[in-house]
């Protein structure tokens, strides 16, 4: 059975991406330093799981983790999640985020070559496409000047990955674009644990839902969309999780030094005040809202084109809207 260490594995999409590989006969190894998870989280991975994933607590920039790491088990590949994710505090500290999501990248290829690890499948971020011309995105849509320092770090990521292919590195790398993940595993024993504030729409729903946050914001209801509303692409978390093991699976397939990027999203887009209803209809619960005045550099629709990931990697979402909300919703409950 293959190893895959995992960086980040302990958040949100490492926790359920480890679980799916797990299915899949793959031992996940995760590295997190916990900065933006729990280690309860691994005591919830072996009660999906039946044991216990082996975890490492340490930060990816640590090339001495990452050497210890690599002394007592043979990796067959990696997943790189770990990277400082919130928009607003990146406009805020940009170097903070320069430093950790570039610098460690960069610890995590001079690891892998020197451990003699090809594969690496690495998380990107549909910021890259910045505010579309064309709708929906494919792979070879331009990307634009991002929204962000955050989302300029995903785009100088993906440049620098390129680069280390084109050198002869004897890698194999794919970039994976999220769209934007919500939902959690159908057990509802792991979820999405921001802390702090929610950076993210579905979080802050379900909190309000709780009674956790006083109302919903809805930022602005006169863009030029449907119902006023922003539009995003929302996939259910186990979907995205899937999209890595049959990356990982599609890498092993391939000569050295390759790279390719994919979409993953569902293929369409729904509204802010879409999922606000849909969340009430399936839950069967009112959502104390409001519409507030828009924010700046917010994007105002977006979605994938996924044929591509559908073709070549044999990916669909299996998960509706309606799934995603449901299952957020039953985590939060299990919150205290």
């Amino acid at each position: 059975m293959k190893k895959i260490l995992i960086t980040g594995g302990a958040g949100y999409i490492g926790s359920h991406t480890a679980v799916v590989m797990a299915e899949a006969g793959l031992i996940p190894i995760i590295l997190d330093d916990l900065s933006n998870s729990s280690e309860s989280v691994i005591d919830r991975l072996e009660e999906i799981m039946g044991y216990k994933p082996i975890f490492y607590k340490g930060d990816c920039n640590d090339s001495s983790i990452l050497n210890k790491i690599g002394k007592e088990h043979q990796l067959a590949g990696v997943i790189h999640f770990a990277a400082f994710k919130a928009v607003g505090e990146s406009t805020q500290e940009p170097l903070k985020y320069y430093q950790n999501n570039l610098g460690s990248l960069m610890v995590l290829l001079d690891f892998m070559k020197r451990e003699g690890i090809q594969d690496l499948v690495f998380s990107s971020s549909c910021t890259v496409y910045g505010q579309p011309d064309v709708l929906p995105v494919t792979e070879s849509t331009p990307r634009k000047d991002a929204e962000s320092p955050y989302g300029n770090t995903k785009k100088v990521c993906e440049d620098i990955l390129v680069d280390y292919v084109k050198s002869k590195a004897e890698v194999r790398v794919i970039s994976l674009r999220y769209f934007n993940p919500v939902g959690a595993h159908p057990s509802a024993k792991i979820g999405e644990l921001p802390n702090g504030i929610p950076n993210n729409l579905v979080p802050f729903v379900t909190q309000t839902a709780a009674g956790l946050r006083e109302k919903l914001t809805v930022f602005g209801n006169d863009y030029d969309t449907s119902d006023g509303s922003c539009v995003r692409d929302f996939i259910h978390v186990m979907d995205l999780a899937d999209a890595h093991v049959k990356a990982l699976n599609y890498l092993g397939g391939q000569s050295a030094n390759f790279y390719d990027v994919f979409n993953v999203g569902t293929g369409h887009g729904n509204s802010v005040l879409e999922v606000v209803e849909t969340f009430e209809n399936v839950n069967q619960l009112k959502l104390n809202y409001e519409i507030g005045p828009k924010r700046p550099g917010d994007v105002v629709q977006i979605w994938a084109d996924t044929k591509k990931i559908n073709k070549i990697l044999g990916w669909f979402p299996k998960y509706s809207l309606e799934d995603s909300l449901r299952d957020s919703w039953n985590w939060q409950k299990t919150l205290k």
